[in-house]
């Protein structure tokens, strides 16, 4: 299977389906009034400039879309036609992009996909209000086919929704808690940093698959088994991130140069590592330098080298492969053998070993 083609093609699917409710311009048939009509006034232009054209703006930058693509992998593998339920989908990947927008404020970031970041474009205050709308917009396919559902399933995706909204704010609090050196930053082992990961990266995955399980009408065990799968998938894919941050200097450019991760004092698994295993003297510096924020490339090559001493990077490649690996043995027993499944299987294996 070409995973990189699957990709692009569902990619191009998935962004008609945001357009059907996120419009690239509002007008007075556009879902969101069709289904919570205003009283007053539309207020189109406000609207336009505000929501419509910052969303879309950063939508067409891009991205892999990886996560409507698991979801509608898993409608398959469950024995479903995935265009019955391509609406949902959206969900995990509009609530996505909203968070990067957010992230990028709360980082401090100068560029997102090789862009300068909405809020640079925009202002703090259509950045903050467009980012949080798109963790409610994408809801609206619910609302539209809830006459269609059985209301204990409605309830129940309703319910892994706020589930999974709530473990993103923990994820996103200790991920800032610690790289602006706050609770012991230096002192997170392994155990701490994967539930950061499975709170912030894991958790979209992890809703994806859920929803997307529920809507397929799996049974709870594999709802749940389904979703771990998924969320080991996306802990995995921000571990392949930060490898990439250090190592890859096409995804590095488009973060605005390599170590991005080291500028903003990002522990990540490379540098809990490192912290863990190295002398002293070299703990210390590695401490010192991602303390500094620093955008000297010297002082970052240097911390990078410091985690390469250590074969820390390699260290985390292999944890990432393992845990997909593990994950998706308890799953494989669950499934019926067909084409979708062994895609699913190749699906995550390319997630974790992408060079971009």
């Amino acid at each position: 299977m070409d995973i990189e083609k699957f990709l692009e093609e569902k990619a191009t699917l998935i962004d008609k389906v945001i357009e059907k409710y996120i419009p690239r311009k509002f007008s007075k048939d556009s879902a969101v009034f069709r289904l919570n009509p205003p009283n007053y006034a539309y207020n189109l232009d406000a609207l336009n400039k505000a929501v419509a054209e910052p969303i879309w703006e950063f939508l067409d930058r891009g991205g892999k879309r990886w996560r409507p693509a698991l979801f509608l992998l898993i409608c398959e593998a469950l024995g479903k036609k995935s265009e019955d339920f391509v609406d949902f989908a959206i969900i995990p990947e509009v609530v996505h992009n909203g968070t990067l927008m957010v992230d990028d404020i709360e980082d401090a970031s100068e560029l997102r996909r090789g862009k300068p970041c909405t809020y640079k474009i925009y202002g703090l205050d259509i950045a903050i209000n467009a980012g949080n709308s798109m963790y409610y917009l994408p809801l609206m396919p619910l609302i539209e086919k809830k006459a269609k559902m059985p209301p204990q399933k409605l309830c129940k995706v309703y319910e892994i929704y706020v589930q999974e909204m709530i473990s993103l704010s923990l994820g996103q609090a200790m991920d800032i808690a610690w790289h602006r050196g706050l609770a012991n930053a230096d002192e997170i082992d392994e155990k701490g940093y994967l539930q950061m990961c499975a709170y912030k990266t894991g958790t979209l995955a992890r809703m994806a698959a859920k929803i997307a399980a529920v809507l397929a009408d799996a049974n709870e065990e594999l709802v749940e088994k389904l979703g771990f799968f998924a969320e080991s998938i996306g802990i995995a894919f921000q571990i392949q991130d930060d490898i990439l941050d250090l190592t890859s200097g096409e995804f590095a450019k488009k973060k605005g140069g390599r170590g991005q991760d080291i500028t903003e004092g990002k522990r990540s698994l490379i540098v809990i590592h490192t912290l863990k295993v190295a002398n002293n003297k070299d703990r210390n510096r590695l401490i010192e330098i991602l303390n500094m924020h620093t955008s000297n490339q010297k002082l970052v090559e240097e911390a990078i080298s410091i985690m390469e001493k250590y074969d820390s990077i390699n260290y985390a490649k292999n944890l990432a492969k393992e845990m997909v690996k593990n994950s998706w043995k308890k799953v494989e027993k669950l499934l019926p053998a067909s084409d979708a499944k062994e895609k699913l299987n190749a699906f995550a294996k390319f997630l974790i070993e992408r060079k971009l």
